[in-house]
């Protein structure tokens, strides 16, 4: 059984909810109570897999209660259901709450946000690695596109597209700015994948305020070349990966999910480095050793692969299946049956095409994932054959290096 805590200072809103998901009760094991102190008094007593709080309590907020178990409690995954709908306070909220509802919140939405991320689980099954992403309050974007970033939202003739394109060459920024509008705060009718439309939604004053939290974002204290990694080569990489995916995808209705994903895919070697570089060193000498790539060493030594971390990260921060699933198979697409090209196929294919691969971000050579080749395509019912396919990646990365 899972458990569920629910934290309201209003009697009413804790019986409502109770009535609304009754028919839970085979699976949740829920729990309510009507303040912060009794919120942490049972996290203390019991394991929770998930916490539900309002914001505006007295004595203590949710906030201070998300603050805590954040520090406390890492591995539950938390969740603000409020009234109090105010970007400012979502913006806040971004280093301790996964995911932000807003009341009224209809009973199949709150049971769907309670059900995805319990199926996390699924997805990283170790629980000390969840507690090791569900601590994650603040990670670090990329110094120049940073410093970028902040230089042109000064300009008074500045657009939406000039900050859409710095903001989808960095990883991190991107995923935050996603994360932030895909909250309840906005009631999207779907979750939005387009960081352009993501930019016009939030305007130019909430992604200048978030760029600018120190509480959302840390920069490297040095450069982003460390002993292990190189985070400029990496982010370059997924650059590449992402303009590949792009090609494959233009004027399709996977298209923006499709970037999203590939601009994401690697994301978890942003929680490696932060969260456990010791380990990733472990499983670069292993993968040199025994000849084997990089994310089976890392599975081997940290117990899931910087994909599977990376996936986890971005469905706690409520992101579509659609790009959990990219991010978390891209270097084995195989694993997941498909018969249709898909966000997944589409993510795998540029990335096998693309080179330098990742790994290169290492400074060492390393084992290649399996090649995906035309006999994969052809069980996809791909609206274009293996020739077009590298046509339009090899063309992609041609533009991509004029760029440059």
């Amino acid at each position: 059984m899972k458990r569920i805590l629910f934290v309201d200072d209003e009697q009413p809103v804790l019986d409502a909810i109770r009535l609304r998901l009754h028919r839970m009760q085979s699976q949740w094991q829920m729990t309510f109570v009507d303040s912060g102190a009794r919120a942490l008094a049972e996290l203390e007593a019991s394991h929770y897999d998930v916490i539900v709080t309002d914001m505006r309590m007295p004595g203590m907020d949710g906030a201070q209660v998300l603050q805590t178990a954040s520090a406390r409690w890492p591995e539950v995954i938390r969740i603000v259901l409020s009234g109090y709908a105010e970007l400012q306070q979502t913006i806040r909220l971004v280093p301790v709450a996964h995911q932000y509802l807003s009341k009224p919140c209809e009973s199949p939405r709150l049971e769907n946000a309670i059900e995805r991320s319990l199926k996390l689980h699924e997805l990283l099954r170790n629980e000390q690695l969840r507690a090791t992403v569900g601590r994650i309050r603040k990670l670090p974007a990329m110094p120049r596109t940073y410093s970028k970033l902040l230089n042109v939202l000064a300009q008074e003739s500045v657009t939406v597209h000039d900050v859409a394109k710095i903001v989808s060459a960095d990883t991190v920024i991107a995923a935050r700015v996603l994360q932030i509008v895909n909250s309840a705060f906005f009631r999207l009718a779907r979750r939005m994948t387009n960081v352009e439309q993501a930019v016009t939604y939030l305007g130019f004053a909430a992604v200048r305020n978030l760029v600018m939290s120190a509480e959302v974002f840390t920069e490297w204290k040095a450069s982003t070349k460390t002993d292990i990694l190189d985070l400029e080569r990496l982010q370059t990489h997924v650059l590449r990966v992402s303009n590949a995916t792009q090609a494959l995808t233009a004027k399709t209705a996977i298209a923006d999910d499709s970037m999203l994903a590939a601009l994401l895919h690697d994301i978890g070697y942003w929680v490696l480095m932060q969260e456990c570089p010791e380990e990733l060193a472990e499983a670069l000498a292993l993968a040199q050793k025994d000849g084997i790539t990089l994310h089976e060493a890392e599975t081997r030594t940290i117990g899931s692969s910087h994909a599977e971390i990376g996936a986890y990260l971005l469905g706690l921060w409520g992101l579509p299946h659609s790009v959990l699933e990219a991010v978390a198979y891209h270097h084995d697409p195989r694993r997941v049956p498909q018969t249709e090209f898909d966000v997944l196929s589409a993510v795998a294919i540029a990335h096998s095409l693309t080179d330098p691969a990742e790994a290169h971000a290492f400074d060492t050579k390393l084992a290649d994932d399996a090649r995906i080749d035309a006999s994969y395509l052809a069980t996809l019912n791909a609206p274009l054959d293996w020739a077009e396919v590298t046509r339009r990646v090899s063309e992609s990365l041609d533009a991509g290096a004029d760029e440059t």
